[in-house]
């Protein structure tokens, strides 16, 4: 097979919130800067983001960024870098100012500031009550932010690649990141495209879930690279279930209709949170939320015949409310639930939504392994693990580690790539190769597995094994049918051989993506014994010593996974800031 070869300063792998934002940064500074994305940009997934960014602007009331701090290491379980977490919050105001000047519609106070909105675990003096936090534009946060970023990047010139999928890392013999190789979907082409500094930003993998809020796209394609060119996957155990998936679709309901005043009832119209979270209520941490959802319809407190879902009540609220601040919510419950949420309260479950690990990165965006920085790759986003959201995110904190992560990382690329010799090194050829044989491989397949129903196993075995709550036998079980599963991947087959838009051999391609993602989740769930965040074991009981299940003396410390022999190494969690005292360990509460 012929391979095109295409050379630019920079290449960014996604082209959602953390991509186009570090796009930004270079193109806007002059390099020669290309953006790769399977889908066209403002379809990205970024776009479907509902309820705000957070930042501490104290546009409605007193805020302030260590308070945020606090909050972030609180919900990640004391499982987030705290330098990290730091950067991050410190510069929450300055990229969201930013962004307002990208054009950005943020909704507005009547004073003209921008509009803010309470969410789960965001609370105002450490942790004293809930605080206005979330920047919003109405329920579309994302959608808007998304075609902002976009437009900026068309003024800047900016490169899109649309519709060409990622196929694999390449890298150098001295071990550096040199490029991707990738393959435009509609001809089958298949081209190098190598430069000085290379960005992941492809997003997340809730696709290895039966049941996720993610979209079709959301197959780990960066993770799953970067686990085949030998880079190892940090605290991949960690993946929130987001409380309110609408019951039956799935579909996301943002957690800023509980931020404006939407509330949590059980069959009996209770309103239940107040027993489980007596001060935040709602607006505790997702994974306390999730939990004591799915504890109400464990013991036979849910709604419906099945008892499988709670409802989400905002019939109190007044009409005018969720027509100018959650309109989009109100579309979806009628389109997927049937229900007018005005009059009647929307039937949703815990879906799984996202995902805490990733590529190990440092907050600068440069890609770590066990020997420090990988020279020449960076990774932003949802796919990257900088540490910020350690075993559980809060809300609002994804847009913000788009962003802030996203603008470092184009920093550091170009301060790399303006220290770089102008001629590109060779790639070596067998690097190409790898990727050449696994296609061939696909096309040359006969009598094999079948792609849908082997990603179907997959997707039931993890929602069985690694959900909400976890118990020992069903992850050692679930270690067992996922290595069985990834034996049926390598022998798939692809049943439409057509060269023009096989989205049959796009799926085949993503699956060998979702199965690293499933592998890395599974054996480092089944090796965590302890329970932190939104990792939840039955077997790490709730005693004085370890609170919560919580095991602090063997468990502080992020888990390294290495596709080489499902092998398992750890590091420990970065417990001191970069100018503040550190947020000492306690007994999480709400």
């Amino acid at each position: 097979m012929k391979v095109a070869k295409r050379t630019f300063d920079a290449v960014i792998v996604g082209a959602g919130g953390a991509g186009m934002r570090a796009a930004v940064t270079l193109a806007e500074s002059g390099l020669k800067t290309a953006v790769i994305s399977k889908v066209f940009p403002t379809r990205s997934h970024t776009v479907a983001a509902q309820g705000g960014v957070s930042a501490s602007l104290g546009n409605s009331e007193p805020d302030h960024w260590t308070w945020h701090m606090y909050d972030t290491v609180k919900g990640s379980d004391w499982l987030g870098d705290q330098d990290a977490i730091e950067f991050m919050c410190k510069q929450a105001p300055q990229v969201v100012v930013e962004l307002e000047h990208y054009g950005m519609p943020f909704d507005r106070t009547d004073e003209g500031k921008i509009y803010q909105r309470p969410f789960g675990g965001h609370m105002s003096n450490f942790g004293e009550k809930p605080v206005r936090r979330a920047c919003a534009a109405a329920d579309r946060t994302g959608h808007a932010m998304l075609h902002a970023l976009y437009q900026r990047n068309v003024r800047a010139n900016t490169q899109f690649f649309v519709e060409w999928l990622a196929l694999d890392l390449l890298r150098g013999v001295d071990g550096s990141v040199l490029g991707v190789i990738a393959m435009e979907l509609e001809t089958g082409e298949v081209t190098v495209f190598q430069a000085k500094a290379t960005l992941f930003a492809t997003g997340g993998a809730g696709r290895i879930y039966y049941s996720s809020t993610n979209a079709f796209i959301n197959t780990g394609d960066g993770v799953g690279m970067a686990a085949r060119a030998g880079i190892p996957l940090e605290d991949m155990e960690f993946w929130q279930f987001h409380p309110t998936g609408v019951a039956g679709a799935g579909v996301l309901i943002t957690e800023g209709v509980r931020g404006e005043g939407g509330i949590l009832r059980n069959a009996s119209g209770e309103r239940f949170m107040e027993r489980y979270a007596p001060n935040a209520k709602d607006l505790a941490s997702r994974d306390v939320v999730s939990r004591a959802m799915v504890t109400e319809m464990n013991e036979g407190r849910g709604c419906g015949p099945a008892k499988d879902h709670v409802m989400l009540d905002i019939t109190h609220l007044d009409p005018k409310t969720i027509m100018t601040r959650l309109p989009g919510i109100r579309e979806i419950a009628i389109q997927f639930a049937g229900v007018d949420p005005i009059k009647e309260p929307i039937p949703v479950v815990p879906t799984c939504h996202y995902q805490m690990g990733g590529i190990p990165t440092n907050y600068h965006g440069q890609v770590m392994a066990e020997d420090g920085v990988v020279p020449g790759f960076y990774a932003a986003g949802e796919c990257a693990c900088a540490s910020v959201h350690g075993a559980n995110r809060l809300g609002t904190n994804s847009l913000l580690d788009l962003l802030v992560f996203g603008k470092s990382s184009g920093e550091s690329m170009i301060e790399q790539i303006r220290k770089e010799p102008a001629a590109l090194p060779e790639i070596p050829q067998g690097e190409i190769d790898k990727t050449l044989a696994r296609l061939n491989r696909l096309d040359q397949q006969k009598q094999g597995a079948s792609v849908h129903e082997t990603r179907l196993a997959m997707q039931r075995s993890m929602q069985k094994h690694a959900g909400v709550f976890r118990f020992k036998n069903l992850l050692q079980e679930g270690v067992e049918q996922i290595l069985a599963i990834e034996k049926q991947v390598q022998q798939t087959e692809i049943k439409d051989k057509s060269q023009v838009w096989n989205t049959a051999r796009m799926e085949a391609l993503e699956l060998d993506n979702l199965i690293e993602v499933a592998k890395a989740t599974i054996v480092s769930a089944n090796a965590r014994t302890e329970s932190r965040g939104a990792h939840v074991r039955d077997d790490a009981p709730d005693t004085p010593e370890h609170p919560d299940g919580r095991d602090d003396v063997n468990w502080l410390k992020h888990t390294l996974w290495y596709r080489d022999g499902n092998r398992l190494s750890y590091k420990p969690v970065v417990m001191k800031p970069l100018t503040v005292e550190p947020v000492a360990l306690k007994k999480r509460a709400y």
